[in-house]
């Protein structure tokens, strides 16, 4: 059978042997459109990375893969900045990257990247949510595999978590300190566990202060929609409504805030917002919003050490390291005294 090669891939798609390359090394240069059809395709041609990236005594590669889904590497400001900073911390390690989406129709198959698949990585990196099954295939492979902002009970690996549990109590107790005592939540719990945890923070805030948790003010199944924000806020009841909102993301954060003012209210007068992330809406929101900040970089930098110590340490036990958010105070939690 002949050997397929990046020339194969570049005649099967009409473009250059260059963009294949691109596509497959994980160097920028080439959109994550066409990085996707290019994996897909040589999937399909059967190509495989040459026996010639074995590069020392030990059967090393040399090269790490990292794996995440369309929709994380869709949001470029907060993902992007982690694969930044993983990217710059390989490279003073002496070591290559390789990046690789997951497509809908992989992750139902739980069909792996052909890099994965056949081992010519050292190890794996799995950024965000990929489903539990995907998750164990990888682990299937034997290959030392760390989780970056993500986790599940079903999951046997390590991972590099937000502290988000703490942050949610942190968030929900500075609005109460603003003075608020009805406390509304926005966030799809079922979505990440990300969430589901800043819920449970955001109850414990409550609770431990002394106030009410009422299942009407809370939206668990939140959707980052106009349409969705709109209808929850219009359908609560007159004079019994939330004077704060803490929303799991920056996203809900700021259609909290825009839906809102849609409606006639005055923000913070008659309601606070809060998120979580200090991505760019929460920045560009009028007024910006009062958030929990994650250190990105570090995100990268130890999603990086704890896999090469899981490479030296394949029996240990495995780890979770929680990294802490921080609190940001901006104009959407004035006080409502």
């Amino acid at each position: 059978m002949k050997k397929i090669t990046m020339q194969d891939i570049a005649d099967k798609l009409n473009i250059s042997k260059n963009t294949v390359s691109q596509a497959l090394t994980g160097k920028p240069g080439v959109s994550e459109e066409t990085r996707m059809l290019v994996q897909k395709t040589a999937d399909a041609l059967g190509y495989s990375y040459p026996s010639t990236r074995k590069n020392n005594s030990n059967g090393q590669t040399g090269t790490i893969a990292l794996i995440a889904s369309i929709r994380a590497f869709s949001f470029k400001s907060f993902f992007g900045e982690i694969y930044l900073s993983i990217e710059k911390e390989l490279k003073s390690r002496g070591m290559n990257l390789l990046i690789h989406s997951i497509d809908e129709e992989a992750a139902e198959t739980l069909r792996l990247p052909s890099i994965i698949e056949e081992k010519s990585v050292d190890g794996v990196l799995i950024l965000s949510h990929l489903t539990t099954d995907y998750i164990n295939k990888v682990l299937e492979t034997g290959l030392p595999t760390v989780m970056i902002d993500h986790h599940d009970p079903l999951n046997q690996a390590d991972a590099i978590l937000t502290n988000n549990r703490f942050g949610g109590y942190e968030m929900v107790r500075h609005l109460i300190e603003q003075g608020h005592k009805r406390i509304g939540f926005m966030g799809n719990i079922d979505y990440s566990p990300s969430y589901q945890e800043r819920w449970e923070g955001y109850q414990l805030a409550l609770r431990r202060h002394g106030l009410e948790q009422n299942k009407h003010w809370m939206n668990l199944q939140a959707e980052e929609s106009e349409e969705d924000i709109t209808t929850f806020l219009s359908n609560l009841e007159d004079g019994h409504k939330p004077t704060a909102w803490f929303c799991v993301n920056d996203g809900l954060g700021f259609l909290t805030i825009t839906t809102l003012q849609r409606l006639g209210y005055s923000v913070p007068l008659d309601a606070a917002v809060a998120s979580f992330d200090n991505g760019q809406l929460s920045q560009i929101a009028n007024p910006k919003i009062s958030t929990m900040d994650i250190d990105l970089n570090l995100f990268g930098r130890k999603a990086v050490e704890q896999l090469f110590w899981r490479m030296e340490n394949k029996e240990e036990p495995f780890q979770e390291t929680l990294l802490p958010a921080r609190l940001i105070v901006r104009g959407s939690s004035e006080p409502n005294i």
